[in-house]
């Protein structure tokens, strides 16, 4: 009996076949669309009317270019060569190889929430809207979004997690095969039943990692930020960032735990090596071993600490002063935090 489940085979990364367009772009589409209906929804209803359709439309411009533009950057300097893409900067964003085209491959999350914030930050200074006020209705509605960017990444067969034995493995065709040559190779074939013979390329059942982050860090923390955070920080009238320190603490959370289950990087493997096992990135050996990635998702806990902290501070600092913290003004468009 096997325990692991093939990709389905129905499942066509192109949406036509006569044409290079695959699910994983129209998915993100998708999230950018879905994120932007959410926002103007919170202009309509959360009192934040001072802000037109056009400035909207541009403030998505701006984020979504800073997005780009960071989570390239990251990816080139902190997974890949850096010391050959500071001194070649330009090829950061050259999508050609060997005479062939082959896009921008490799973008990094950390360096899109870093870009898109910077993009955000300078529409807001240019037109005087408060950032933290526009990045709690931006992260209001971010994660949902979010849940079809990773589904785009399962379609697309991509970003998959580590070896595994449990009934939840998924046997992706573009993974990488090992040789059972080594023990742990064919200790994981025997243990799931799958059949080999010693010197073959087994492709090893993976945890779907795509689909855990889609829901955990998608719908669930969508739920929590949109019906729980959200709606107390007009109730109670906490201050603007709540839900954008909210944000980065449960997503630095969630995806820290997640990063367990999937394969760091082979560059540059782990980062921080306190437990055994550390040479074999494939599999899950210890919590001791460390991916740059969870070190970027502690960053931002942090800083979602740090960042609740000082909006609470300052609510109180107002509250003394007998002005009302956190709930916007009828027509706060103008308003500069």
């Amino acid at each position: 009996m096997t325990l692991f489940i093939d990709y389905p085979s129905w499942i066509n990364p192109y949406v036509f076949s006569f044409l290079p367009i695959r699910w994983y772009a129209v998915m993100y589409l998708v999230a950018f669309f879905i994120t932007y209906l959410l926002f103007r929804y919170q202009v309509s209803h959360d009192g934040m009317t001072g802000m037109s359709k056009d400035e909207t439309e541009g403030l998505f411009f701006s984020c979504i270019l800073g997005l780009f533009l960071g989570a390239r950057i990251f990816s080139c300097l902190f997974y890949s060569d850096t010391e050959y893409y500071l001194t070649h900067p330009w090829m950061m964003f050259w999508p050609f190889e060997n005479g062939r085209f082959v896009g921008l491959p490799g973008m990094s999350y950390h360096g899109g929430a870093v870009g898109c914030f910077i993009g955000g930050w300078i529409y807001a200074r240019r037109h005087g809207y408060g950032i933290l006020l526009l990045t709690d209705m931006m992260c209001a509605g971010i994660p949902l979004g979010y849940t079809f960017g990773r589904i785009g990444n399962f379609i697309n067969g991509e970003l998959f997690g580590r070896v595994t034995t449990s009934a939840a493995g998924m046997v992706f065709p573009a993974a990488e095969r090992f040789s059972t040559t080594h023990e742990w190779v064919r200790k994981v074939a025997d243990d799931i039943g799958m059949g080999y013979a010693y010197g073959d390329m087994l492709n090893l059942p993976r945890h779907p990692a795509q689909l855990y982050e889609a829901f955990f860090e998608g719908v669930v923390l969508f739920v929590f930020l949109w019906f729980v955070i959200r709606p107390m920080k007009y109730r109670r009238r906490w201050g603007d960032g709540t839900v954008f320190a909210s944000y980065l603490m449960g997503y630095g959370f969630v995806r820290f735990f997640i990063e367990y289950l999937r394969e760091p990087d082979a560059y540059p493997g782990y980062v921080i090596k306190w437990g055994g096992g550390s040479d074999n990135i494939a599999i899950f050996t210890s919590f001791l071993n460390i991916s740059r990635g969870q070190v970027f998702c502690f960053l931002m806990v942090l800083c979602g600490i740090l960042l609740l902290l000082v909006v609470n501070f300052r609510r109180k600092h107002d509250e003394g002063n007998g002005q009302q913290g956190g709930k916007p003004e009828k027509n706060p468009g103008r308003k500069r935090v």
